[in-house]
């Protein structure tokens, strides 16, 4: 058996192709800070590229003059003035790029900075369905591109297109028979790029997301590398991995033979318009209608040309590649973030609302199917002020959704929710965020200190509040880690075991005092002699804040001071455990483990 991670990308692929123009005029308001270090690099670059359109001119007069009058000193003359003008040449060139190297890495900070602030406030859902590898090819593989864009092809494409320009009305002014030869590849040269264009942006876009694909399967084989090694998968990961690289590797290739291909192209018809117009200017200085020094001068601006005109290939291929980056960056950014909610302030609470209610609250997940039934429906619940409610139910059945409405990590679709007589949706997010604190079943610990993690979970808390919050959760083997709370834990908390994560979520749920405390399942990971440890430290937080806590065993349960059963998506019954277990079958059922196998057929709702 082979497991795969592949993740599809279809859903982040723009339904219509926008045009390369629009797509990098959206990059305006990141841009317009530094407008001016661009706009004076572009001036400094134009000087410089004009300035080796001189050269050629100088030479003229070296090849007509001096050389011509066999004068010594005037071709040294001719040599110092060549000098001084590829000098100057280089020192703007150098000025250019000093110009734009800090203010664009500033542009690039700014546009990750805001991309992360915007992934932090887009909803659960958000996540749920993107995957991690196409948001971090988006926030640096992309990121990069942009800025390369900014500091070299959007800068030269004025460049040389400028120097073309010039160079062409230098040439014409020179001799405009040669000039008209070298004019004749315009025009297919315009055919090719337009057809260019459309191709490439298309591979480049198709890479991309592989790109971010591939960046997912190498994140979760790193991550689950304990699950790969365990049930022996690391070929069949090697082989998805391999398969997904191969598909980017023939993209790759299909790119590069059309960038090939365009820059085969665009070098060899300059070329042949050059070798024509060497003839051409060679019967003319054969016949007196032309002097050396013109055919000199008008060959090596030609030849200055070259470069500008076959730049042109690479140019696009970044333009568009760029264009391509700007589309995903915004793809993201355009998504519309979790809505913030009334900012008023608390008003006085309606006595008999105090506590946690939920009134006729449902919920369907935004990418369900229309005909699938919603998760929960009509859920009406009302946990009283400095309450334990233990909520149960089989597995399936939206317990932890149910918990997840109360912080708004996802927002109910119908019915309503208050805390203490206030609607939810009334609350800034940072005051519910404040008000409520929760532990997830599946503990979450960040590359930081056992500290810095359990500290997380309260605003201002401070060392006294760490202590007592890791004594409540009997995380005493935190002393025991070489430097005590301040030891580093790694990515993931992978080198904590999973009852210490758990134990360390559990903290940083309690740090703070909550006012409002939702706990899921938070001691599933636990011995039974830590289990009944950090019971008796719990008691004494729970009895002092209105709480919600999604058990599956007695023990958990006992914790309660009510019990609420969730059944098919509704509250079926709700009473003490002793009522519901000698008058509600399904819960004394349940408790005694045998609902469990019967939960998934039985439950009518999302899986979830």
């Amino acid at each position: 058996m082979t497991v795969t991670t592949t993740t599809t990308t279809t859903e982040t692929r723009p339904p219509e192709r926008r045009s390369a123009v629009r797509s990098l005029l959206r990059l305006w308001p990141y841009v317009r800070p530094v407008r001016r270090r661009l706009i004076g690099a572009a001036f400094v670059g134009v000087v410089a590229s004009c300035l080796g359109l001189v050269i050629p001119l100088a030479l003229k007069w070296i090849v007509d003059g001096p050389v011509a009058d066999r004068d010594p000193s005037g071709v040294w003359l001719g040599g110092v003035v060549l000098l001084v003008l590829g000098a100057a040449e280089a020192v703007l060139f150098w000025v250019r790029r000093v110009l734009v190297a800090r203010p664009l890495a500033r542009v690039e900070a700014d546009m990750r900075a805001a991309l992360f602030r915007h992934l932090q406030r887009l909803p659960v859902a958000f996540h749920d369905r993107w995957s991690s590898g196409q948001l971090l090819s988006r926030g640096t593989t992309d990121l990069m591109l942009m800025r390369m864009f900014l500091a070299f092809p959007l800068t030269f494409l004025l460049v040389n297109a400028t120097t073309i320009v010039v160079g062409f009305v230098i040439l014409l002014a020179q001799q405009w028979t040669l000039g008209l030869v070298l004019l004749a590849p315009v025009a297919p040269l315009v055919v090719l790029c337009w057809f260019f264009e459309e191709r490439y942006s298309l591979a480049a876009r198709t890479a991309q997301d592989q790109v971010g694909d591939v960046t997912t399967i190498v994140e979760e084989s790193v991550l689950g590398i304990r699950i790969i090694k365990g049930f022996g998968q690391h070929r069949g990961q090697e082989r998805a991995f391999g398969a997904l690289s191969e598909r980017l590797r023939a993209t790759e290739l299909g790119k590069a033979g059309l960038l090939g291909t365009l820059w085969a192209l665009i070098m060899v018809l300059p070329e042949l318009a050059i070798g024509a117009a060497l003839l051409l200017g060679m019967v003319q200085v054969a016949d007196g209608e032309l002097s050396a020094g013109t055919l000199v001068a008008f060959l090596s601006t030609a030849l200055a040309l070259r470069w500008p005109v076959e730049s042109l290939g690479f140019l696009l291929a970044m333009t568009n590649e760029t264009a391509t980056a700007a589309d995903r960056f915004f793809e993201v950014m355009d998504v519309a973030e979790a809505a913030p909610g009334p900012t008023s302030p608390p008003g006085k609470p309606v006595p008999q609302d105090r506590g946690l209610r939920l009134d006729g609250v449902e919920f369907r997940y935004p990418d369900a199917p229309p005909d699938a039934p919603p998760v929960l429906r009509g859920v009406d619940l009302h946990i009283g002020p400095g309450e334990t409610m233990a909520l149960v139910g089989t597995t399936g059945s939206g317990k932890t959704t149910l918990t997840a409405l109360i912080p708004r990590l996802h927002e109910a679709t119908a019915g309503r929710i208050t805390l203490d007589g206030e609607d939810i949706t009334a609350l800034s997010r940072e005051r519910l965020r404040g008000l409520v604190s929760v532990a997830f079943e599946e503990p979450t610990l960040f590359s930081a200190s056992v500290g810095e993690n359990v500290l997380m979970g309260a605003e201002g808390a401070g060392e006294s509040d760490l202590k007592r919050a890791l004594a409540v959760a009997q995380a005493d083997f935190v002393d025991a880690l070489p430097d005590g709370h301040r030891t580093q834990v790694g990515e993931q908390g992978l080198s904590l075991s999973g009852g210490q994560r758990q134990r360390l979520a559990l903290a940083r749920a309690v740090v703070g005092n909550p006012r409002f405390l939702i706990l899921d399942d938070p001691l599933s990971a636990l011995d039974v002699h830590t289990e009944a440890a950090v019971e008796a430290a719990l008691r004494e937080v729970l009895a002092t804040t209105t709480a919600l806590v999604v058990a599956h065993r007695p023990s958990t349960v006992l914790l309660a001071d009510r019990v609420a059963l969730l059944s098919r998506g509704r509250i079926a019954a709700v009473g003490t455990h002793h009522e519901l277990l000698h008058g509600n079958e399904e819960y004394a059922s349940l408790m005694s483990g045998h609902e469990e196998s019967e939960g998934r057929e039985r439950d009518g709702g999302s899986p979830r």
